[in-house]
């Protein structure tokens, strides 16, 4: 899987709205100074995050954006969605044909349900816990699968 720069850029915008909102409206132009992004990329991808109702939209001098919601209830996944950004791990598409033309791959399975685990991390990550750091039983779950190397290991032994 290959997470385009939409996603990417999406997160980091919001992340930086987040951490830098206050009382006034947050300007896009200053995120993108700060993120080193594409001002008119972020301008579209703004677009979509208002229509989600993530962000909303401030006019005149003081003018910029403020998030939708406390960063707490905003949920990375929700952005992620809100940019049209996929998790799809295999190359066939929903409602098509299949991998190899008229059939799955052999390892279909496994890649769609590998894409079924981000997106899940994905949707129970809060923006709020992006800006404080992922706290650690979410990022535990690779823990599970050391001991099982552990154990690899020392049979090998």
């Amino acid at each position: 899987m290959e997470l385009n720069t939409k996603g990417r850029y999406a997160v980091m915008a919001m992340a930086d709205l987040a951490k830098h909102e206050g009382e006034a409206a947050v300007p896009l132009s200053q995120i993108a100074e700060r993120q080193q992004l594409s001002l008119s990329y972020l301008e579209q991808i703004f677009l979509r995050l208002r229509r989600a109702g993530l962000v909303d939209s401030h006019r005149g001098r003081s003018g910029g954006y403020r998030l939708g919601r406390p960063a707490s209830e905003i949920r990375v996944g929700e952005i992620m969605g809100a940019v049209e950004e996929e998790t799809r791990m295999t190359r066939c598409m929903d409602g098509g044909i299949g991998c190899l033309g008229e059939e799955r791959c052999l390892t279909h399975h496994l890649w769609h349900a590998l894409g079924g685990h981000i997106a899940s991390f994905l949707w129970s990550v809060s923006l709020e816990e992006v800006l404080q750091g992922i706290p650690q039983q979410k990022l535990a779950v690779a823990g599970p699968i050391r001991a099982e190397l552990k154990k690899v290991e020392v049979a090998a032994e």
